[in-house]
């Protein structure tokens, strides 16, 4: 409930036969409506002619009946939601981003972000190239286009863009004949893929995707690897994986994923529950109830209510017909909608010392509004804690944290943030503990709490570089 910004959530399907594949791609971005509430996307290839739907809003919003009947038969669909991590939330940003070349067309969904971006396109512009959007995922489509012109087959030219962008990047693409699925060598954001009963292969950010259509989950691809599936059935390249130190982002497991998906073979619920429980054991309190804050908080305060022996309570009641309070632009907007979405029960909350679980504090804004919020409902004490550690740095690789000035952690020690957004006490999960959620040290990226960064870090890395560069351009119209 502090305004971290989502990821995008991918999805492709190649169906065993020709078939509606809109309709699947339709439900399993509804499961994935969560990594992003800006826009929506779908495109199906029926044997190299390419349909496709996009609009700005939900996907309820973007996609009705006529519309999906537009998309018309075929075998393979791509499909994407959006939140803009790179790019403004513009219409010619939306994806699936649509490419046409003399060897066929493409069209591709991104998850994440590059690092190295601005490098790319500025190159390519010096080369000619003409960008038709401000996102980086056109970079990966240049880079692409640029080397299937010089490769024999579409994988081909996937693996050699590989050796040149760098970052984070999950990947489904869709050339006239093939569906690709792809992780970037580091693995920082998640993909899985899995089979539908007749055949079907299905690729997605995440498994309750594959849920929602009835797939049943097979694995997550591997850091760097990529997977190629054709009327001749599918195959995998690894020539990517194992370059790199895996470096998944942990946040993924903290707040972007749904509890019920299964990333890396790790139970996101479970991985929450461990995040309560180290919290308990690393700031004990004496307390009559645990509370969360919906929905990320729910199931750390589970598990700080399992190990502390505090009773668990729902202490707020969440107005479900509103989407995450972040997508309001401007922070006026983002905490009046605090009020809008979320109301404590007074009679749980009233004369009791109150242990109120967060996935993270940001500004520290809207944690005083929660808390005000609880004070006015007779809370008797209030001791916040926080399921990650705090935040110090900006993130290059997909979530939308792109300046340490805004970042709290930064300007004041625990006991001044607890001050400041109206708690009795304060604590935050430990980065060792944080590197231990799934129960082993997995590898994560915990380069916003200060744990180095896995690539170099950019020269520009605000998420708007792209308009920036063009406004910044003296001999620009």
């Amino acid at each position: 409930m502090n305004h971290i910004h989502e990821e995008c959530g991918v999805f492709g399907i190649y169906a065993c036969r020709r078939s509606d594949p809109a309709v699947l791609a339709y439900y399993a971005l509804f499961a994935l409506q969560h990594r992003g509430q800006e826009s929506a996307g779908i495109a199906v290839n029926d044997d190299g002619v390419f349909r496709a739907v996009k609009g700005e809003g939900l996907v309820g919003e973007v996609f009705g009946d006529e519309k999906l009947r537009s998309l018309g038969k075929g075998n393979i669909a791509v499909g994407h939601v959006r939140y803009a991590t790179t790019g403004a939330g513009q219409s010619q940003n939306i994806q699936p981003l649509l490419v046409n070349h003399h060897k066929g067309r493409m069209a591709l969904c991104h998850n994440g972000n590059l690092s190295n971006s601005f490098e790319l396109r500025t190159k390519l512009e010096e080369n000619g190239a003409i960008f038709h959007t401000t996102t980086d995922s056109e970079v990966i489509s240049y880079m692409i286009v640029q080397q299937r012109l010089k490769t024999g087959s579409i994988e081909n030219a996937v693996s050699a863009a590989m050796d040149m962008i760098e970052g984070a990047y999950s990947l489904v693409i869709s050339s006239p004949q093939k569906l690709i699925a792809v992780r970037d060598p580091h693995g920082f954001r998640p993909l899985c893929y899995g089979t539908t009963d007749d055949g079907s292969i299905v690729f997605a950010s995440e498994s309750c995707a594959l849920d929602a259509i009835g797939a049943k989950l097979v694995r997550d691809l591997y850091p760097g690897e990529m997977a190629i599936v054709d009327k001749n059935g599918l195959r995998f390249d690894t020539t990517h994986c194992g370059c790199c130190f895996k470096r998944f982002c942990v946040f993924e497991y903290i707040y972007f994923a749904r509890p019920d998906s299964v990333i890396d073979g790790a139970s996101v619920s479970l991985c929450r529950r461990n995040a309560g429980r180290f919290l308990a054991q690393e700031h004990p309190v004496d307390a009559d109830i645990v509370i969360g804050v919906p929905d990320s908080g729910l199931e750390a305060a589970i598990g700080y209510a399992q190990e502390s022996g505090i009773p668990y309570a729902i202490g707020f009641t969440k107005n479900k017909y509103i989407a995450r309070t972040f997508i309001a632009s401007g922070q006026d907007s983002r905490e009046r909608g605090v009020g809008i979405k979320l109301n404590p029960i007074r009679e749980v909350v009233k004369d009791k010392r109150v242990v109120l679980i967060d996935d993270s504090i940001v500004r520290g804004t809207t944690c005083r509004k929660i808390a005000n919020l609880l004070w006015q409902a007779g809370a008797k004490e209030i001791h916040m804690r926080v399921s990650a550690p705090p935040f110090v740095k900006p993130c290059y690789y997909g979530t939308d944290i792109d300046s340490e000035d805004v970042l709290i952690a930064n300007h004041m020690g625990v006991e001044d943030i607890a001050r400041e957004i109206g708690v009795t006490t304060l604590g935050y999960l430990s980065i060792g503990n944080v590197r231990m959620l799934t129960g082993v040290d997995s590898g994560f990226c915990t380069a916003c709490f200060g744990g180095g960064y896995p690539t170099a870090v950019p020269a520009h890395g605000t998420k708007n570089r792209f308009e920036m560069k063009i406004s910044e351009n003296p001999e620009g119209e």
